[in-house]
């Protein structure tokens, strides 16, 4: 189980390197930023992103965050990301080959369907041996 678990977390750590590295792009191309830095808009965007990535529940077999049956974005979040996402994609591809590659691999796994929690059936009112109800 080990394993599994650093695997998660190269994959997290993986994926926080392109979630960056795509907002360089999309801050570069619209904000004129620095390559290294963020405006504070899209530095906002990209810690919300990454927040909810860490906080996944779905974090050993994940799939892209636009392939997935959960979604944890905000609506007005989610259509931030996507467009920062279409922009930074095709742009990524001669900066960054091998995230963007991962990220393709990444993108291909299947979502898979959350397990229902188990919970235990209503309790009704019992009665003691006494003859008063619980």
């Amino acid at each position: 189980m080990k394993q599994t678990s650093d695997k998660a977390t190269a994959r997290l750590h993986r994926e926080t390197k392109t979630l960056t590295a795509m907002f360089s792009v999309y801050c570069k191309g619209h904000h004129q930023a620095k390559e290294a830095q963020l405006c504070t808009q899209c530095k906002a965007i990209r810690d919300y992103t990454i927040k909810r990535l860490h906080n996944c529940p779905l974090i050993e077999r994940k799939p892209t965050c636009a392939n997935c049956l959960i979604h944890c974005y905000n609506k007005d979040m989610q259509n931030k990301v996507r467009i920062i996402m279409r922009y930074s994609g095709p742009r990524i591809l001669l900066r960054h080959p091998l995230l963007t590659l991962y990220h393709f691999l990444d993108s291909r796994i299947k979502p898979q369907a959350m397990k229902k929690q188990k919970t235990p059936p209503k309790q009704h009112l019992k009665e003691r041996t006494d003859g008063n109800i619980l």
